[in-house]
């Protein structure tokens, strides 16, 4: 197997260009997990760890260009503040030293519908920026991840960053797995709620070919908050919103049963976590934070 080390971002794109059969990696904790278990033999490894703006991300206009090898531990510990969501999911990702290796850029290269990085990405309405020696693309994460559980890159792009808005409401993230720490989740749920632009949205993962919104349920609940006038009361969400909200992100997973779940474990625990979830991001709205 060849290795390929490169320093610059050119560098890394006519090296993906030269060798599109090479496996990108960064922190290797995907990577080297699938070439231990034998699950991939690339015919090359592309080492991007060394490209010094992979590793940088600031904030413009209201959103947040993540690099792709920025670590989840940095996430957590830099960006709490400006990506409540993505920071709760980072902080779920196996141990402390997999989060000061692993980054979202690495999980979305692998696009796995497990990944925790990829449920808050869609709520908050990230778009991957992939580029390749041909240009650069823009691509929404809702249109990114495919159901043949791939991430819809060319056999020459690599992902530069991905474009986060910064948070205007309260985000959260939940997670059901088989113990609190290096588990891969059975089912996983974020919800962002945007009060300056009067929407709601959420991501689903483990419970589906791949991650995708609760497209049904968002409109819903978008439609409830603003019709009864919830979002300048700040008043009680009702029963009934919070069991048909639960309902419709259920509607939206196709799970299937394998060694960790069933499929109806999986849509019973996605509709008790949809509720939580909205009642926690809620209590959060009423006050003010």
């Amino acid at each position: 197997m060849e290795f390929l080390s490169v320093a610059t971002w050119e560098d890394a794109l006519a090296a993906r260009a030269a060798h599109p059969g090479a496996l990108p990696i960064a922190g290797g904790t995907d990577v080297m997990a699938g070439l231990n278990h034998d699950l991939d033999r690339p015919s090359a490894l592309l080492d991007l760890a060394r490209v010094p703006e992979l590793s940088q991300w600031h904030t413009h206009e209201g959103i947040v260009r993540l690099g792709a090898c920025v670590t989840y531990a940095r996430i957590v510990a830099e960006l709490g503040d400006r990506l409540p969501g993505l920071a709760m999911a980072s902080h779920t990702v196996g141990s402390p030293q997999i989060r000061r290796r692993g980054t979202v850029g690495g999980s979305l290269g692998s696009a796995s519908p497990e990944g925790d990085a990829h449920p808050p990405l869609l709520a908050a309405g990230a778009v991957v920026e992939a580029a390749s020696v041909r240009g650069v693309r823009r691509i929404p994460a809702v249109d990114f991840y495919q159901e043949d559980g791939r991430g819809a890159l060319a056999a020459d792009e690599l992902i530069a960053a991905v474009l986060v808005p910064v948070a205007t409401g309260p985000q959260r993230f939940s997670k059901i797995g088989g113990r609190q720490a290096m588990a891969v989740a059975v089912a996983s749920f974020a919800l962002s709620l945007d009060p300056t632009r009067r929407r709601a949205a959420s991501g689903i993962g483990s419970v589906a070919p791949a991650p995708r919104p609760a497209a049904v349920a968002n409109e819903f609940l978008t439609g409830e908050l603003e019709a009864s006038g919830l979002w300048d009361s700040r008043a009680g969400l009702g029963e009934s919103l919070m069991y048909r909200y639960g309902e419709l992100v259920t509607e939206a997973a196709s799970p299937s049963d394998d060694i960790r779940a069933t499929a109806e474990y999986r849509r019973l625990a996605l509709a008790v976590m949809a509720r939580r979830t909205l009642a926690r991001a809620w209590s959060q709205y009423q006050g003010g934070q």
